[in-house]
């Protein structure tokens, strides 16, 4: 029998914190089309304002990384995040009226998750950072290929819920699966151990995240 790669045995030892998250109301909300107009816009800012920090996150990623390659694929992360997330924000905000400065992007449960997920990319390496964005960008994937076949009738979120299944999201996700799988295979079991638990650490900091849209 084949040894079990450091992505499935992170997400098995995971497995109920990913799929609360799954089953979040947000999640539910958008696939049934019940996720109120409030919710998707207070959604917009704080998300909006995390992907800002991301480009941190993945820029501290950059800066660890041990090879070329690593760094050429993560540039061009940080070009995407910049360049068509930030610019859908952008777009849906001018198109919405939404002053992103008339929310409070410092509730608890919004600035736990920015705060969290910056603290494990600059306290840690390179495969601290691969863990906890293998948890939000796995989880984004997973539940937005459910989505994307769900009747949408808000354009905007429906793009939302696209760009997270283009293949070039899909690839991003599968791109940190590979390097956590790769590096599993002579990492020792204490470390192994230590990047589940941040990805567990993670998916709460997202779960507690989707709360904030209801708040």
């Amino acid at each position: 029998m084949a040894a079990e790669s450091l992505s499935a045995r992170i997400l098995r030892e995971n497995d109920a914190v990913f799929r609360a998250m799954l089953s979040h109301r947000f999640v539910e909300d958008v696939k049934s089309g019940t996720l109120s107009r409030e919710a998707f816009e207070r959604y917009l800012v704080y998300e909006g304002a995390f992907v800002d920090s991301a480009i941190s996150i993945f820029a501290y990623a950059a800066a660890t990384a041990r090879t070329m390659a690593q760094k050429r694929w993560l540039i061009a992360v940080l070009h995407a995040l910049a360049n068509e997330q930030i610019s859908y924000f952008e777009r849906t905000f001018a198109s919405r009226g939404i002053d992103p400065s008339s929310f409070d992007t410092g509730i608890a449960e919004v600035e736990a998750f920015r705060a969290g997920m910056l603290e494990i990319a600059r306290r840690g390496g390179f495969l601290d950072t691969v863990a906890a964005m293998f948890a939000a960008e796995w989880m984004y994937w997973t539940w937005s290929k459910e989505a994307a076949n769900c009747p949408i009738g808000d354009p905007l979120l429906k793009e939302w819920v696209d760009l997270h299944v283009d293949p070039n999201f899909a690839a991003q996700a599968q791109w940190l699966k590979n390097e956590l799988d790769m590096a599993g295979e002579t990492l020792e079991e204490d470390e192994k151990a230590r990047l589940s638990a941040i990805f567990g650490r993670a998916m709460q900091l997202e779960i507690d995240f989707h709360d904030a849209p209801y708040l």
